[in-house]
């Protein structure tokens, strides 16, 4: 077989992260404006006071712009697993397409089925009926979230199957652990709660745009109050999910964690880096050098966020790549010349299974299948020509984490401020002015994520068991080419109509412009 041309690998992973990240400007939105319009809604319905009903009504008028250009985005990228992936798609169908059927028929069906009760029901329905619509809206595109989480995590930890060498496909033998996998519901809580931070911050930003120009001010401090709380609650949440995330990461995607921190010699006891600067043309297989220009460290955290334990052992990239460091079952972990060794083994040893059974051999196909068995783990390996290609992007991995995690942080104060400032937020202009400017860098945190999660796996699209090179699907270069460009064509204008409509519809305001009522 003739080897793939290494341009085709990078044109379809470009084309691929171009519409994943195309797609997660709108899911965020769509998540955490949903959650922030059920609780107006909930307070309309207890309350009877028009009021809530007039802000609830508005951010929903926003909701239903953003939900209805993803959806567009979403459907796009599911496709693309089976055009420029279609190694990986066969190799996976049976496990990974069982979530996304799920989420197709279940809660995209839940979304589709209330949408329309939730926009066109207000006079129709009693208040209870129609709460009940906007939740049920809401909750179907969380669940959304929840089964595409759900074959995510699968990637980065496949569990609950079964290889099965005569269709040479692996094979669901546990729904439970495909979907309750630890990985998956960590991934799901990290994710949602870091898109209501979206959402809350888009709500005071809007918010605070109406303060600036002195326009629906009781509607702004309300909906300010309730992004704030909100805001702030997830905010926590998303750093607890993400310090439990980065304990799993250190356990089954260590390499991920290595790069996130530009470490190549690891050990006990070792130090996150806060902010540093990497010199660029680094070896990072094998660097000669500290690769570092300034770095400002703090003492131990890396162990206390990997392991929980200040003297904990974090592997760096060197030590992963070398080997003999100590494993999780206390024997010293292989090189990864040693996995590719295996891996290698691995696919031959399913070779001579398939022609032991054409031949029609069982003993010597049992044979084979038995040694298949036992190196499968590393069958991944096999289909890599050198170590390095298990380091990804260092670079492009460090700054995103860091990106992240200091936007992070800066929310967690954002929201803190504004219920500590209360109706005072008018009265510096720099303050709402700050507010509007932090959407963006809601979207860039957003995104910085999933690049960490995305970038920092390669070269894996399967964790240890298929890497890109062996998933792709043997397209003419050109054609891959030609469709990214159409896609960012086409993504940039669906990008630009929805802001455009987002942007009339923030011009035009609130239906009411009722005052708050005097209890609130």
């Amino acid at each position: 077989m003739e080897p793939i041309d290494p341009s085709l690998i990078d044109w379809s992973r470009a084309q691929f992260a171009l519409t994943a990240m195309y797609h997660w400007v709108f899911v965020p939105l769509t998540l955490g404006l949903g959650l922030i319009m059920c609780i107006m809604e909930s307070i309309y319905v207890k309350t009877g006071h028009e009021f809530w009903k007039g802000l609830t009504r508005f951010w929903m008028k926003l909701f239903g712009v953003n939900f209805a250009v993803g959806v567009a985005t979403g459907i796009i990228l599911e496709f693309e697993f089976g055009t420029n992936w279609s190694n990986y798609s066969w190799f996976v169908g049976d496990i990974f397409g069982a979530p996304l059927a799920v989420e197709g028929i279940v809660a995209f069906f839940l979304e589709a089925t209330f949408i329309a009760l939730m926009f066109f029901g207000w006079d129709k329905l009693s208040r209870g009926t129609h709460l009940m619509s906007t939740w049920m809206t809401v909750l179907g595109a969380t669940l959304s979230a929840w089964w595409i989480l759900v074959a995510n995590a699968w990637m980065q930890f496949p569990v609950g199957m079964d290889f099965n060498p005569e269709t040479v496909r692996n094979e669901m033998v546990s729904f439970a652990a495909v979907a309750l996998s630890p990985v998956a519901v960590m991934k799901f809580l990290h994710t949602v709660t870091s898109a209501w931070v979206l959402g809350a911050v888009f709500v005071v930003g809007v918010s605070s745009w109406y303060l600036l120009r002195g326009r629906h001010s009781d509607f702004a401090r309300a909906s300010i109050r309730v992004a704030s709380i909100v805001g702030l609650i997830a905010a926590i949440a998303t750093g607890f999910t993400g310090h439990q995330s980065a304990v799993q990461i250190a356990r089954i995607q260590p390499m991920k964690l290595a790069a996130a921190e530009g470490l190549v010699d690891g050990g006990q006891g070792v130090g996150l880096v806060g902010v540093g600067l990497l010199k660029p043309g680094v070896n990072w297989a094998n660097p000669q050098e500290d690769p570092f220009l300034f770095k400002v460290e703090i003492p131990r955290a890396l162990s206390i966020l990997a392991t929980n334990d200040p003297n904990g052992y974090v592997p760096g990239i060197r030590n992963l790549l070398e080997g003999g460091y100590p494993g999780e079952d206390g024997l010293p972990a292989l090189s990864a010349d040693q996995q590719m060794a295996i891996g290698k083994k691995a696919i031959q040893s399913l070779v001579t299974y398939r022609a032991a059974r054409e031949a029609g051999d069982g003993a010597a196909a049992k044979t084979a299948e038995e040694s298949l068995r036992r190196s499968f783990h590393y069958m991944g390996y096999g289909y890599l020509n050198s170590p390095e290609e298990l380091v990804p992007p260092v670079a492009v991995t460090f700054y995103s984490f860091r990106v992240m995690v200091i936007l992070g942080g800066y929310f967690v104060a954002l929201f803190a401020g504004l219920l500590l400032l209360g109706h005072r937020i008018e009265r510096v202009r720099l303050i709402p002015l700050g507010v509007l400017l932090s959407i963006p860098l809601a979207y860039l945190a957003s995104e910085a994520g999933w690049v960490v999660a995305e970038v920092g796996r390669q070269p894996w699209a399967i964790q240890g068991l298929l890497p890109n090179c062996a998933a792709v699907s043997r397209l003419a270069t050109s054609s891959v080419q030609l469709t990214f460009w159409i896609f960012l064509v086409l993504f940039t204008v669906l990008l630009l109509a929805e802001l455009c409509i987002m942007l009339r519809v923030v011009a035009d305001g609130p239906e009411s412009s009722s005052k708050a009522p005097a209890a609130e």
